[in-house]
């Protein structure tokens, strides 16, 4: 217990009780679902985990520094259909050039929400709830109501996400999920060692004392709405490997689960706490929960509901649980471990 005490921060505790969350979860699922514990299930859940995980790291991002971004489900939709109609029409067109096209995309609307969030000093509800509607528009106007077919598009990419990497019994790690740890550790790393990750949490922490000593807050605001929107870019081309079929109502609905996966994963939506790796788990949480409630034939009015469900239980959390934790630490009642401090943020 005494070294729980001396390890273990107020944050890291969302985390551990959602891990054991998943685990109970999936035991009570296996319970009412016959073949629940197949490879087929595994496969399932990593697939629709990939995009929500991908999407949720750029989210947590800009969540770290008392913002939102309700873009990203048209992100990721806009990216998908136009990513998807240029490899339709020149299948020999270069995969990493697909790539980068698709996550410049993003990185341009994700520019357009930081300009007017960060500079703008417009409020980032209002900024992305009308982005999500202009980038939705768009797509719709733009593409004539025509749907990009799975038969039109080059090989390597309808197979993409049949490549695996790793192979345990009749577990495959395919590709796409792969990618989505990568970027999680990555991100997951650059938080918590690099010192520009570590002020995305001193700008939520306290925004005010942030400028007081000379961070660039409005910058990396900026920065984090790019990267949240090149990331949703990225995600766009993972669900057009995914489902291949893709229509005007792609991406639809999917900042309901994103903002969901980061809020029950851990990160404060008032900021400044909050890890990547929690968001990852959050997603995980989402993806059995969707999985298993569709193999119970459960309406997807009420899976949408549940949704809505975690989200509030999580903020209420946030606001309750956390907060005691953390005045029982102040006052020394609790030994957690201290954050990393930034030796060198008065300096800058």
């Amino acid at each position: 217990m005494n070294w729980i005490r001396r390890h273990i921060r107020p944050e890291q505790v969302r985390e551990l009780s959602l891990l054991l969350l998943i685990i109970v979860a999936v035991i009570f699922f296996g319970s009412l679902i016959a073949n629940y514990y197949t490879s087929r299930t595994f496969n399932r859940i990593a697939a629709s985990v990939t995009i929500i995980t991908i999407v949720a790291v750029g989210q947590t991002l800009v969540v770290l520094t008392r913002n939102i971004d309700l873009s990203v489900g048209s992100i990721v939709g806009c990216t998908a259909y136009f990513v998807g109609t240029l490899l339709a029409r020149d299948n020999s067109l270069n995969p990493f050039l697909a790539v980068l096209i698709a996550v410049a995309m993003g990185g341009g609307m994700g520019a357009l929400n930081g300009i007017l969030v960060a500079f703008a000093r417009v409020p980032s509800i209002i900024v992305t709830l009308g982005t999500l509607a202009i980038f939705r528009g768009l797509l719709v106007d733009l593409s004539g109501a025509r749907t990009v077919t799975t038969d039109s598009l080059p090989g390597w990419l309808v197979d993409l996400p049949r490549v695996n990497i790793v192979s345990i019994g009749e577990v495959n790690v395919g590709a796409l999920f792969a990618i989505a740890v990568c970027i999680v550790i990555l991100f997951q790393l650059g938080t918590t060692f690099l010192r520009t990750g570590r002020r995305f949490y001193a700008i939520g922490s306290n925004p005010d004392a942030a400028e007081l000593i000379g961070l660039p807050t409005r910058r990396l605001v900026f920065i984090a709405f790019v990267i949240c929107g090149a990331l949703a870019g990225l995600a766009g081309f993972v669900t057009l490997a995914r489902f291949g079929n893709i229509t005007v109502e792609a991406g639809r609905g999917l900042e309901l689960e994103v903002v969901a996966a980061v809020v029950v994963g851990g990160v404060n939506i008032f900021g400044g706490s909050g890890t990547v790796v929690g968001a990852m788990l959050g997603a995980i949480m989402i993806g059995v929960l969707e999985q298993s409630l569709f193999r119970l034939q459960i309406s997807e009015f009420w899976r949408d509901a549940l949704l809505g469900l975690l989200i509030l239980l999580a903020v209420a959390s946030d606001a309750v649980i956390l907060q005691r934790l953390r005045a029982l630490w102040a006052r020394g009642e609790l030994r957690f471990a201290t954050p990393p401090k930034e030796k060198d943020e008065v300096s800058t």
